[in-house]
């Protein structure tokens, strides 16, 4: 059992006004999963399922079936309605009058897998897509005596889990953030320094990856070349010169005609974007990573502002779909300023903008020479770990990480441990 001592921080949240229905939706679906769930398991005239598992393996496919909601939040919805039958089984041991529980406040359950809590931002999955919804806070010097700035500010506390809830009369959402602690007990008694150095030395290992607009679409620090950026760009180019063709027509059968191959090239794309997300995602798996690392989205933006919104929609969809996949794994995602990172030489740290030439990467302190975009996606996996070292809270709550190569791991000393000592 968890015994960490832990805090409950409401955050307001400043919710898009486009994006607001999305997390209605989200609640909807929520709700439907765990009312679902508490009337399959609650059978006061036979037994009542309190099992987990059970009631997963029973309900998980056919609700993945009746909503859009990620695998997290259905898995969430589940356990949610089971939590509330074993409170009901409890009472009825206890000889207490109760029945079966009915879900209808607005109120849904989000971890890691299907959220992130940052500095002063969270995401939140939702059936269309991650919500990105700042926090509303006081100024900065007003913080320090507020909840937000005793707990959650604090590198001490962790977030682990949310509830998302939503305040009609204010007509605003609330995330009510619960951070733990692991350096105490569930009494508040601090725990002994050794046991307290022994979790804090728990290290996590991340995969570093590079999107780019020509080569490789994707390319991973242990060396994974992932997709054709080229023949995804070639494709959409063929799309605009047959556009551009019918456009010139201008026939009411051109329109059609245009607006059917602009349907099947949507429909091209979004299909071998979520291949190459499952790609990725099984050389995550088959490196035992614990992380998959990306360059920031307003990065990627500012390195294709000269290329089409198709680029751009592209490696943003990418990101997003790699997000959905990892919610039904032990993987999470993250990001970094990937800034200098393509001339940054990651054998020996030296960085200079001639280091660099299109896809060839060769250093003018050391001379290592290599491909530019593995190159760079070591760069990226490495700036994490150093932001781990460095004391920053990782989404895995280690104390320290390395990045995975092709042939073991390497952690932001120099430290190299080959594959076969690992494990």
């Amino acid at each position: 059992m968890d015994d960490a001592l832990r805090r409950t921080v409401p955050v307001k949240l400043d919710v898009p006004e486009e994006r607001r229905g999305d997390l209605h939706q989200t609640k909807a679906q929520f709700l439907h999963c765990a009312n679902r769930t508490s009337e399959w398991a609650w059978r006061y005239d036979d037994y009542c399922v309190t099992n987990k598992s059970k009631a997963e393996n029973a309900l998980y496919d056919e609700l993945r079936e009746e909503t859009d909601l990620t695998a997290n939040l259905v898995q969430k919805g589940i356990r949610r309605a089971i939590e509330a039958v074993q409170s009901g089984v409890e009472k009825l041991k206890q000889g207490e009058q109760t029945s079966q529980p009915e879900f209808d406040s607005w109120s849904v359950v989000y971890d890691k897998r299907s959220a992130s809590f940052n500095d002063d931002y969270a995401t939140l999955s939702t059936p269309d897509g991650r919500v990105t919804a700042e926090y509303v806070l006081p100024p900065e010097d007003e913080r320090e005596d507020t909840p937000f700035g005793r707990y959650y500010e604090s590198e001490a506390w962790d977030a682990s889990i949310a509830t998302l809830q939503y305040d009609e009369q204010e007509d605003a959402f609330y995330l009510h953030v619960t951070l733990k602690n692991p350096n105490y007990e569930g009494d508040g008694t601090e725990r002994q320094e050794s046991e307290s150095r022994s979790e804090g030395a728990e290290n996590g290992v991340v995969l570093g990856v590079d999107l780019n607009v020509t080569g490789a679409f994707a390319v991973t620090s242990t060396g994974e070349f992932i997709g054709s950026a080229d023949s995804l760009t070639h494709k959409r180019n063929q799309y605009e010169q047959r556009r551009a063709k019918l456009q010139q027509t201008g026939t009411r059968s051109a329109h059609l005609t245009m607006q059917s191959i602009g349907s099947r090239l949507s429909d091209w794309s979004l299909d071998w974007l979520h291949n190459r997300a499952n790609d990725l995602i099984t050389e995550a798996q088959d490196a035992d990573v614990d992380g998959i690392i990306f360059e920031t989205l307003d990065h990627i933006r500012e390195n294709i502002a000269n290329g089409s919104k198709f680029q751009q929609w592209a490696y943003a969809k990418f990101v997003e779909l790699v997000e959905y996949k990892v919610e039904s794994t032990e993987l999470f995602v993250d990001t970094v300023n990937p800034a200098y990172t393509s001339q940054r030489c990651s054998h020996c740290g030296f960085t200079h903008e001639d280091n660099r030439d299109d896809k060839a990467f060769e250093c003018q302190s050391c001379g290592y020479e290599v491909n530019a975009d593995y190159n760079a996606a070591k760069n990226i996996a490495n700036r994490y770990c150093g932001y781990i070292h460095r004391g920053q809270k990782s989404r895995g709550g280690w104390a320290t990480s390395q990045l995975a190569l092709k042939s073991g791991t390497l952690s932001v000393n120099g430290d190299y441990t080959p594959t076969e000592l690992l494990g």
